[in-house]
């Protein structure tokens, strides 16, 4: 049998969250408030709301917006793709490392109306040396909604030096002049 290189091979671990992890029910912020996925100053971003759940679990929710439309009056299927990954990024925040996004695989179930509040439930499901494993669910309406879109993805621990080596230099200094130290920090969180 041949696994996706989204499947944690059989040996990788589920590690216990980090100490320094935001509580269960904590809201996590942006990452960066210019962030499409997640930041509240970018006007047509996705402006997704993530939440600490138990263990290595984050909720998250959006509402698609008449800029997220592909076909008329439906999400861009690469929209709903963004906030799956934004959502299982923000994973990689429990275990207080930083990763990039190596591999996103989405299978796409049903429609989302613009309008409709999508609601996604990622979770860890293994890690492997550099490479953290998970998957999620968004569902239409509420938590127990029906499932529209499914994701599994790989992604990769690296260094700070990975973000201010390859950003926009005057994206970088205005992360890293940020007071709020859980802001700076989070800043670098995620994607490549």
């Amino acid at each position: 049998m041949v696994l996706s290189p989204t499947t944690p091979p059989a040996d990788a671990v589920v590690p216990p969250r980090a100490p320094e992890a935001p509580a269960p029910g904590a809201p996590l912020g942006s990452h960066y408030d210019h962030c499409f996925g997640c930041g509240p100053q970018h006007p047509q971003g996705l402006q997704l709301s993530a939440v600490a759940g138990e263990g290595l679990e984050v909720t998250a929710r959006f509402t698609v917006k008449a800029s997220h439309q592909g076909g008329p009056g439906l999400a861009h299927g690469g929209v709903l793709t963004t906030a799956m990954d934004e959502t299982l990024g923000t994973l990689n925040w429990l275990l207080h490392t930083p990763a990039v996004t190596g591999r996103l695989e989405t299978d796409f179930l049903r429609p989302v109306p613009v309008d409709a509040e999508l609601y996604i439930h990622a979770r860890i499901t293994g890690v492997h040396g550099r490479k953290i494993y998970s998957a999620a669910e968004g569902r239409i309406g509420g938590p127990d909604g029906p499932v529209a879109i499914r994701a599994q993805a790989l992604f990769i621990q690296v260094k700070l030096e990975h973000f201010t080596k390859h950003g926009r230099p005057e994206d970088i200094k205005q992360a890293l002049d940020d007071a709020d130290l859980l802001k700076r920090s989070r800043a670098f969180e995620v994607n490549p």
